[in-house]
């Protein structure tokens, strides 16, 4: 089967493998079906080393399987790293290693990886590759792809090396280039001061009537100048000096709600709003110039700025603020 057409088929079965996966995740403690111990398989040896981030090894089961699936309806099946279904349920298997269900989710979610894993290497982004191998051979240490992923990451990293080293060679070579057209440019200036002593005396005779030349066209360009600025001091005593800008006072500065799935998954932040607030007080106007992450909390920065009420200023003015989202506040 080409990679094409498997990843085509992957796409069609996630929403079932999802509900799989959620499904298995909900039933720890149900008995498992009858036929589902019939292929007899020796299970698999316990990893050498934790299958997932210190922080995922350090969560309970509870949170564990919240956490896994929270990821699947996000579609954070095997990245970013150590917040992923793949990590989760590698760690529930750390500690529930004859769990059914996670070790089901586990054969769900590692095509996915597997695809993830392959694209990654055609990028040439060898550390995701790794990454992502790692969580598969965690799974199933005798995966079949496994042997060709780690050859493509080897043959990659070596192709890659390999252009580094050429580029650095024609490198070289445009240095060595440069060198010799240098010596070149050298000679041929060598040449041309040569020709230049020759033309310095008839230059000589000419400085004479150039710099009678520049002494007269000085002189007229001081006394413009005089003139100019004359006139512009006279412009700048006539022309009145710009008011100061209202001072803003702060009447009523609600604070935004924090977005609920934001404070779910203790996610901060902060947004950067330019507000313009009229002469009643009131902000006409605002527009987000920067948040952190971005589109998490730019709504409820809008809709908070446009409730503040300053006091009465003279004329419209323009500022900007920035809010803090901090899950603990």
């Amino acid at each position: 089967m080409s990679y094409v057409s498997f990843h085509g088929k992957a796409r069609l079965l996630a929403p079932t493998l999802l509900a799989i996966a959620l499904a298995a995740c909900s039933g720890q403690d149900a008995p498992a079906p009858a036929d589902a111990a019939a292929p007899a398989k020796a299970p698999a040896a316990a990893p050498a080393e934790p299958a997932a981030a210190a922080k995922v090894q350090s969560m309970g089961t509870d949170q564990l399987r919240d956490s896994a699936s929270t990821a699947l309806r996000e579609n954070r099946m095997y990245a970013p790293a150590g917040d992923n279904a793949m990590e989760y349920y590698l760690a529930l298997r750390d500690k529930l290693p004859d769990d059914a269900s996670v070790k089901s989710a586990l054969t769900d979610l590692q095509p996915y990886t597997l695809i993830a894993a392959e694209q990654s290497l055609t990028r040439e982004d060898f550390d995701e590759a790794q990454r992502l191998v790692a969580l598969i051979e965690k799974v199933d240490p005798s995966a079949p792809a496994l042997p060709r992923l780690k050859q493509g990451i080897s043959n990659g990293m070596q192709v890659a090396s390999r252009r580094t080293q050429d580029e650095a060679e024609r490198a070289k070579r445009d240095a060595e280039n440069r060198a010799k057209q240098q010596v070149e440019q050298q000679r041929l200036a060598q040449q041309q001061a040569a020709e230049a002593t020759a033309a310095r005396e008839l230059a000589e005779r000419q400085e004479a009537a150039r710099r009678e030349s520049e002494r007269q066209e000085a002189e007229r360009q001081a006394a413009a100048k005089r003139e100019a600025d004359a006139r512009a001091a006279a412009q700048a005593a006539a022309t009145p000096k710009p008011a100061a800008a209202p001072t803003l006072r702060a009447v009523s500065t609600p604070a935004p709600r924090y977005p609920a799935d934001a404070l779910r998954s203790g996610t901060s932040g902060e947004v950067l709003v330019e507000i313009t607030v009229g002469t009643d007080g009131s902000v006409t106007d605002a527009r987000i110039l920067r948040a952190s992450p971005p589109r998490v909390f730019d709504r409820e920065a809008l809709n908070a700025v446009k409730r503040w009420r300053f006091e009465p200023i003279s004329s419209p003015t323009t500022t900007r603020r920035t809010l803090a989202f901090q899950p603990n506040n």
